[in-house]
């Protein structure tokens, strides 16, 4: 699997996947596809990633707000514990 590193986001993201298959992790822990067409919110300051299958790319667009400082990210350098 190939994917982004782990971030917080101040005000949440909208994922819109636009082609290939996505991997994000749920709350669970589990680790959901999310397919053409299909999109996905991640509520504020949620550790999240995503990424694209081994065998497959993903294309995606990604919608957050930005903050009165920036745009709200904090990247996280250590591996998501889901």
């Amino acid at each position: 699997m190939k994917r982004a590193e782990v971030a917080l986001l101040a005000d949440g993201q909208t994922l819109h996947v636009t082609a290939g298959i996505a991997l994000m992790p749920a709350r669970g822990g589990e680790v959901i596809r999310v397919h053409p067409g299909e999109t996905v919110y991640t509520p504020p300051c949620e550790e999240h990633w995503h990424g694209a299958t081994a065998d497959d790319f993903m294309e995606h667009l990604a919608m957050l707000e930005g903050t009165a400082d920036g745009d709200g990210t904090t990247w996280l350098d250590h591996e998501y514990q889901g």
